[in-house]
């Protein structure tokens, strides 16, 4: 427990980083150390496996906004995973249908990409930093996930606009 509430400080935190761990590697040899502008340093133990996992539901996750369909994105969140952000100095939390429901407009389809800047993953847990570019318009966002099978779900998003 203590090195999941660790690891969750830690990913949140860190933010900015000097590498990134978002191409997935094909061995443990090439998995980097990561150190962000304070000096804390983020030892990614996530073996490439874990990574190939997260990368496609993450993948899912910027799909879905490219191609304008939330049931692209639906199989990588829990049934009542939630996306959270401050608006107006007010924090605003809501079911991930909020999302769903964003993929479905007519905002969407639209070009999106992601880099991994951080990611920590304990056994069957991750707390994963996204920069992503949602046409145009960047985010800092994290996740929690969850290995659920053999498939990498995704709890809780919070995201906030540069």
């Amino acid at each position: 427990m203590k090195k999941i509430v660790k690891g969750l400080f830690l990913a949140i935190g860190t933010t900015i980083l000097v590498s990134s761990c978002g191409n997935v590697k094909t061995n443990n040899q090439d998995l980097e150390i990561m150190e962000d502008k304070m000096g804390n340093k983020n030892f990614n133990n996530a073996t490439p496996e874990q990574l190939e996992g997260i990368n496609k539901a993450l993948q899912a996750y910027i799909d879905a906004a490219i191609k304008g369909d939330s049931k692209i994105a639906e199989p990588v969140f829990t049934d009542n995973a939630t996306i959270s952000h401050i608006e107006k100095d007010s924090l605003v939390s809501l079911p991930i249908q909020a999302l769903f429901d964003y993929y479905n407009s007519e905002v969407c389809p639209q070009p999106a990409s992601y880099t991994i800047t951080a990611c920590n993953v304990s056994d069957d847990v991750a707390i994963v930093a996204i920069d992503s570019d949602f046409g145009g318009t960047k985010f800092d966002d994290m996740f929690s996930m969850v290995k659920d099978g053999k498939d990498w779900k995704i709890v809780s998003k919070v995201f906030h606009v540069k």
